[in-house]
């Protein structure tokens, strides 16, 4: 009679340790990773200073320079030019809910499924096709100009009309981002859910828009950076933004330096979330290519 040996690991028992070679090829990892950094630092710092000095020994720098790096002219535009992008801010936090909203409902509207909805389907795809056709610069015109003419409202802040503007421009964008990543869902999530007793607008909500904003969101990141930086054109209807507000110093001081500081506060403002975006790709690549794994 032969006796059966446990050679399992008892529970609360320590974990085996790597072998040898795992840890010499973790070593060698390490090292790559550090001599790849060591490379990228030093090719990018003898890359920069090549760009100096090829700006600095330029022959107008000293005039470029002045012009548009003058340090006195940035520190004295710099308090009406951070108040002006607090109105670009505004304008970006309420049209960024609004297209958020109009763009799923134009989203929804052109998967609609059924003769009886073609009308609502036709309709909204000659509006996103229009809108994202036509330059935002022209929509702020006839919104920030034509509209109020018409004479149906009392007069409005130009903030608002350019609020207005970014919406109908960048709702025709999210609606056409959503509606691929609805499209991307497996109708067999539909029909699972119909299966256990949901109806069309549950599935919708509960099942189908979820997983297609998590496969579009990447996209729709790269959107609101976009707008981020177009809010800045609401300064051609009159409103006193960051451009506005550089604008005036120009015209004021003569020298080109408060446009820059403008640029440098505008990408300030981009780039939290141009890194989010980033990082959030690169993990999305790296969950899909571990689940392809065998």
């Amino acid at each position: 009679m032969t006796n059966d040996i446990d050679t399992s690991t008892p529970p609360g028992s320590a974990r085996p340790e790597p072998s040898r070679v795992e840890l010499d090829r973790r070593a060698f990892r390490r090292r790559q990773t550090a001599r790849s950094l060591l490379i990228s630092v030093v090719s990018t710092i003898i890359f920069a200073v090549i760009v100096w000095l090829v700006l600095v020994n330029s022959p107008g720098w000293d005039e470029v320079r002045r012009s548009f790096f003058d340090i006195d002219t940035a520190v004295a535009s710099f308090p009406s030019i951070l108040v002006g992008l607090w109105l670009n801010i505004q304008v970006l936090f309420f049209a960024a809910i609004l297209v958020g909203i109009f763009g799923s409902l134009l989203a929804i509207a052109r998967t609609l499924r059924g003769a009886v909805f073609a009308p609502i389907r036709l309709a909204a795809a000659i509006y996103t096709d229009f809108f994202r056709g036509i330059p935002l610069l022209l929509v702020l015109y006839l919104v920030g100009f034509g509209v109020p003419a018409l004479g149906f409202t009392d007069r409005l802040p130009m903030q608002f009309w350019g609020t207005i503007a970014l919406t109908l421009t960048y709702s025709s964008y999210v609606a056409e981002v959503l509606r691929a990543g609805i499209e991307a869902v497996h109708p067999s999530q539909r029909m699972a859910a119909r299966s256990l007793g949901l109806g069309y607008s549950k599935t919708l909500r509960l099942v189908v828009l979820p997983q297609a904003v998590r496969k579009v969101t990447p996209a729709l990141m790269n959107d609101f950076v976009s707008m981020q930086k177009d809010v800045g054109l609401i300064s051609v209807l009159g409103a006193v933004d960051a451009i506005r507000a550089a604008q005036i110093e120009v015209a004021s001081v003569y020298n080109f330096t408060p446009y820059v500081v403008a640029g440098v506060l505008f990408v300030l403002l981009s780039w939290p979330m141009i890194r989010l975006t980033d990082w959030y790709t690169a993990r999305a690549q790296r969950r899909e290519q571990m689940g392809g794994q065998v």
